[in-house]
């Protein structure tokens, strides 16, 4: 049976702050208090909390010594505090070498000024050791970004879906990461992050998905924002969006609505499966965070989307809420036709909505009515669908 393993973490916690400083407030932006704790205590609390956390080094600056006795953070584990260097590198490399003597198997590398990271955060980074040297979780850039040579001029513009930002903490395998700092202790270019370290090592760093609570405070506004979500307001707002389809019947034998196939004396015309009702749905969630519509992800002249099942196209636009790091809060889909009933598959439908967007049925209504025989869906020509969704994503500041 192998044994478990020993996990250390080290906070960097050696900075002065300058940049946070505000209000003619000279305290260090890690013992400033947010809801009447200071920051490095939340912090420390944080990693103390990861499941399995054996041994914490605090690195600090060796003037903050008195401050860092005062936030009282008794626990065995946390040890005596290692004095950092000019560089975060430079702190890093004194945490590592603190912790050498108890051989842990893997350590967790934490900024002091981020102290919304929770376990669930954490035991994600650990989770990725087990197949990789090292892991780096991040969030993925929503900016357009572009690149200038000289702050004034544009000279590229970058591909934002390759590119990520990077949080912490960001965890290693103990020794690869010990040897890596130690090597580069010597180099004439100064790393801005641990990962950096480990990718010019030859280290493998797993991407894992990070958090958009998980900020550093930085500036003064940052502070208030951490008020917020204190004081319950987590960042995060409603938005919602509709959408609208019609598609005409053919000969045929059955009908796909809401992804659930019905037999009916025809079928429903259109590129892909021609479920009108998942069209609806999916322009809906693509029309809420802002992504343009479904024949902008899936054009109809494209051949590979002729035949396909309307679900994938409902995932994908599930799957962009969730790399907004948003969440779907409910959807609402009506039909209109004669026919077929709709009634006997509403559940079903809801299900199945339900299970393409990995949310709970309860979050889903559909609904149907007619036309009282009016306009082409009354004379049976084909179906509308009009569908809502709300959806809440992180507040852009």
């Amino acid at each position: 049976m192998s044994r478990n393993r020993i996990i250390a973490a080290i906070v960097v916690a050696a900075g002065r702050g300058e940049r946070a400083s505000g209000a003619g407030d000279p305290t260090p932006k890690q013992y400033r208090s947010i809801g009447g704790v200071p920051v490095l205590a939340r912090t420390l609390r944080n990693m103390l909390a990861v499941p399995g956390m054996n041994h914490l080094a605090v690195v600090i600056a060796p003037e903050h010594a008195e401050r860092l006795q005062r936030l009282a953070i008794d626990d065995p584990r946390v040890l005596p505090p290692v004095h950092g260097g000019p560089t975060r590198q430079e702190s890093v490399r004194a945490g590592l070498a603190a912790l050498a003597p108890l051989r842990p198997d893997y350590v967790l590398i934490q900024d002091a000024a981020r102290p919304f990271s929770d376990a669930a955060l954490s035991q994600r980074v650990i989770a990725a050791l087990a197949d990789h040297d090292g892991a780096l979780p991040a969030m993925p850039v929503t900016d357009t970004l572009k690149r200038s040579l000289d702050g004034t001029s544009i000279v590229a513009t970058e591909d934002r879906h390759t590119l990520f930002a990077a949080q912490t903490p960001q965890g290693f395998r103990f020794a690869q990461i010990l040897s890596a700092h130690l090597r580069a202790a010597n180099l004439p270019r100064e790393f801005t992050d641990d990962a950096a370290i480990a990718e010019w090592a030859g280290l493998s760093v797993r991407l894992v998905p990070g958090a958009g609570s998980n900020f550093k405070i930085t500036r003064p506004e940052d502070f208030a924002r951490a008020e917020r979500l204190l004081a319950g307001d987590n960042l995060m707002e409603t938005r919602i969006g509709t959408g609208f389809d019609v598609h005409p019947f053919e000969p045929g034998t059955s009908v796909w609505l809401g992804g659930v196939e019905i037999p009916h004396t025809a079928k429903l015309k259109g590129h892909s499966d021609a479920d009108v009702g998942l069209h609806a749905l999916t322009d809906a969630l693509l029309g809420a965070i802002g992504e343009g519509d479904i024949g902008t992800h899936f054009p109809p002249t494209d051949m590979q989307w002729r035949g396909m099942a309307s679900a994938h196209f409902l995932r994908h636009a599930a799957a962009l809420v969730k790399q907004r790091h948003g969440r779907i809060v409910n959807l609402d889909l009506t039909l209109v036709c004669e026919a077929p009933r709709i009634g006997p598959h509403v559940a079903a439908m809801c299900a199945s909505i339900a299970e393409a967007c990995g949310i709970s049925a309860s979050r889903v209504a559909v609904k149907a009515t007619t036309s009282e025989k009016l306009g082409f869906t009354g004379r049976e020509e084909g179906i509308v669908a009009m569908a809502s969704a709300s959806v809440e994503l992180p507040r852009e500041e």
